[in-house]
């Protein structure tokens, strides 16, 4: 075999591995994940309006969703929405003195967040259905979340995936860490 020919076989095996790589991150992305601009402040300090992050379907085809995972769900007018777990399938949830309690317990305080000025619905007890989850903003005060009637608790059906990766702004690019 000549040079020439070698040096055009590596070619080939170089063009063929880097459209196979290609096709494979775009089945991935656009297969099992989504991208959602965020909109609103109602997720900072993790996420600001207009970030842009991609969600991982599979992760709750495999699994379900746990408490303070960051979820992207479909309200009824078709809006997709980025909030925090905090109420799972069969629990109760209040916020009362501006904080979070489960089945009468105390919600361990998450880094860096609010406590709750406005508990909306929640003032009093909410009981969830075996489907049903109660979502808040990491900004608590400027957050339309499940303490109000226009979103309520949020059926398993509505969550489309979890957040895991901020593709936009490239400065911020990053690892979403629930």
């Amino acid at each position: 075999m000549n040079e020439d020919t070698a040096w055009l076989r590596r070619i080939v095996h170089w063009v063929v591995d880097l459209v196979v790589a290609v096709a494979l991150a775009w089945f991935l992305v656009y297969g099992f994940c989504g991208q959602v601009r965020i909109s609103g402040n109602s997720m900072q300090p993790l996420l600001d309006a207009e970030d842009v992050v991609l969600i991982n379907r599979l992760a709750y085809d495999l699994g379900k969703p746990q408490r303070f995972d960051v979820v992207v769900f479909e309200r009824e007018d078709q809006q997709k929405n980025v909030k925090r777990v905090i109420g799972l399938p069969g629990e109760t949830v209040q916020i009362k003195g501006g904080m979070v309690f489960i089945d009468g317990e105390l919600l361990p305080a998450e880094d860096g967040l609010e406590q709750v000025s406005l508990a909306g619905m929640a003032d009093t007890p909410i009981r969830l259905g075996e489907d049903e989850y109660f979502l808040l903003g990491d900004n608590r005060d400027s957050s339309e979340d499940s303490r109000f009637a226009n979103i309520g608790n949020v059926k398993r059906g509505q969550i489309q995936g979890k957040v895991w990766f901020r593709i936009l702004p490239l400065l911020k690019l990053d690892l979403i860490h629930s």
